[in-house]
């Protein structure tokens, strides 16, 4: 018999959990001292931030995050694996591009399943949620708790998708 391997996005919690990699500081390589809008030291070794992506950046086309002056620094995204994978061997999840999570949008944590599973009314039409940051975020929001929101239709160069393994069919 032949097994289907079931793919998902993650759900906020499971996306979360994935992250912190058991531990409980904002980043997974330890707490995040912003010494200013971009420049995190401890991001460095983990992610790509508007305080780095245009270090290492190969590509020609990228926008440039100086505002236009002289010293002109393309930035965008990395390939996925340049730096410091998280204690479970997970690269990127902080930083590079958001990731978008099967949650509908809420306010606040009140009705969370016990079992981490999505909130999703089921009708496609409610803000959905991604997490992490991206190479275009200021430092604040390059942690595991950060959350934003948008449209499921939006499109950004900054937000992408990881896939969560279920059980085999």
């Amino acid at each position: 018999m032949k097994r289907k391997l079931h793919l998902s996005l993650p759900s906020e919690a499971q996306w979360e959990y994935a992250c912190r990699a058991g531990t409980t500081t904002a980043t997974y390589a330890g707490p995040l001292q912003i010494q200013d809008e971009h420049d995190a030291p401890v991001l460095d070794a983990i992610a790509w931030y508007a305080g780095n992506s245009w270090r290492e950046f190969e590509l020609e086309n990228g926008i440039d995050l100086t505002g236009g002056t002289e010293n002109k620094r393309p930035a965008g995204t990395h390939p996925v694996g340049r730096k410091k994978p998280n204690a479970w061997g997970l690269h990127d999840m902080l930083g590079n591009v958001w990731e978008w999570c099967a949650d509908e949008w809420h306010d606040n944590h009140d009705g969370v399943a016990p079992d981490g599973s999505a909130r999703d009314s089921g009708d496609g039409a409610a803000g959905r949620v991604f997490r992490g940051g991206s190479w275009l975020s200021e430092a604040r929001s390059v942690r595991a708790a950060c959350q934003y929101r948008d449209d499921p239709s939006y499109r950004s160069d900054g937000i992408g998708f990881r896939c969560a393994r279920g059980r085999l069919a």
